[in-house]
């Protein structure tokens, strides 16, 4: 079964994606990062979902792809967190319990706050590039992508996926994280509420952040965590080397059960 619908919640419209194709298997859901989409995922969900003999549930965050609009830019520091809250409301209207959460950077750092704060829908964790505090590294990826976004096709890029919202969304992305007050943004206070096992993935040349986002997560968590490290590669290692990114996903989905 194949469900493509709008769900509201709290007077806010997310587009899903639900594969239900298999009983009494887990749900894999699919956290985007701060531009991306359910489209943008391309085929990992189906793959993962096929190797893995698991369902799967997709969605774009409020603001992003086929989701209602953002009602402004402006953020609030811990919009994180409020995400972590709507996912949970998400995952009870779709009566969904102890899911596996994919979540590649933004969508890492969501997946790490919605283990601490509800260890009831949790299962597992595999973090993608997420952050748990702020780098200089990640504002000069940020700074840089503001520059690209002016001055290259970037803006019609996403536009493909994101319509009339692109403006909105990329505000709120490069604003709220340049912003003085998001400079001391911290989540590590959570960590050790995560009792779920955990894989951590990143790219030993992620653009967006050091490896000590990765070492400091796996440092403070309190399940079973395991950490990948992908040699030369960036921020987006499902898309730079999807082969080794699926296959460790599978071993570490399989051992789960």
């Amino acid at each position: 079964m194949i469900q493509q619908d709008i769900i509201h919640l709290n007077g806010k419209g997310l587009y899903i994606e639900y594969h239900h194709t298999f009983d009494n298997r887990p749900v894999i859901v699919f956290l985007h990062d701060s531009l991306g989409s359910v489209q943008l995922w391309r085929d990992l969900p189906a793959q993962l979902s096929e190797a893995t003999q698991s369902n799967v549930l997709i969605y774009d965050r409020l603001g992003y792809g086929k989701s209602n609009p953002m009602p402004t830019h402006e953020r609030e520091v811990n919009y994180m967190e409020q995400e972590a809250d709507l996912l949970n409301d998400l995952l009870t209207e779709m009566n969904i319990d102890k899911a596996i959460l994919f979540g590649h950077s933004d969508g890492g750092t969501i997946a790490l706050i919605t283990a601490a704060k509800y260890p009831e829908k949790t299962k597992a964790v595999i973090c993608e590039a997420g952050h748990i505090f702020v780098e200089e590294v990640t504002l000069k990826g940020i700074y840089e992508a503001w520059e690209a976004y002016k001055t290259t096709n970037l803006r019609e890029r996403l536009q493909k996926y994101h319509g009339d919202k692109v403006e909105t969304l990329f505000k709120a992305w490069t604003e709220t994280w340049t912003r003085d007050d998001y400079r001391t943004w911290n989540i590590e206070y959570l960590l050790k509420d995560i009792l779920c096992p955990l894989l951590f993935i990143q790219g030993e040349a992620d653009e967006y952040g050091t490896l000590n986002q990765l070492e400091k997560t796996v440092a403070q968590v309190s399940g079973k965590t395991e950490k990948y490290i992908i040699p030369n590669i960036g921020h987006t290692p499902h898309k730079e080397s999807p082969e080794l990114v699926l296959a460790k996903a599978v071993e570490f989905i399989n051992k789960l059960s």
